[in-house]
């Protein structure tokens, strides 16, 4: 049966590195986040490789590990995903990497979508649904 938890991780570090930059204000840039735990969830962290068009909206793709603890079990996964930015919101979908799962969490499947504006921050709200082995 799948199961859903809503929660909202702090962002404690946000680094990020232009690498590739154009004289029209478009430019590729790394990012690298960690973020503090809430409601089971210990923490986290991820890494997004971003490309921002001129007027500043931006398209990326992201990996990040969670660990904690969900229905009552503990240890980490890992999400894979893709998100936008339209100037105001940014929205990522990401599924749950087979495999990734560890500790009491081994053979996690499922999904998590984040949808957050500037008001938000320094959190970040997070949906996750998930299925246990």
């Amino acid at each position: 049966m799948t199961e859903i938890m809503e929660t909202k991780l702090e962002i404690t570090s946000w680094d990020e590195k232009p690498y590739r930059e154009f004289d029209d204000g478009r430019k590729f840039s790394r990012a690298e986040v960690k973020l503090g735990g809430a409601d089971g969830l210990t923490g986290g962290s991820f890494e997004s490789l971003l490309y921002y068009r001129a007027d500043g909206t931006s398209e990326y793709v992201s990996i990040m590990e969670i660990t904690g603890t969900l229905g009552g079990r503990t240890g980490s996964f890992v999400l894979q995903g893709a998100g936008t930015y339209d100037g105001t919101t940014a929205r990522v979908t990401t599924t749950i990497v087979p495999g990734s799962g560890t500790g009491e969490l081994a053979g996690i499947s499922g999904s998590a979508s984040s949808v957050s504006t500037h008001a938000d921050y320094p959190h970040m709200p997070l949906t996750i649904r998930y299925d246990l082995a």
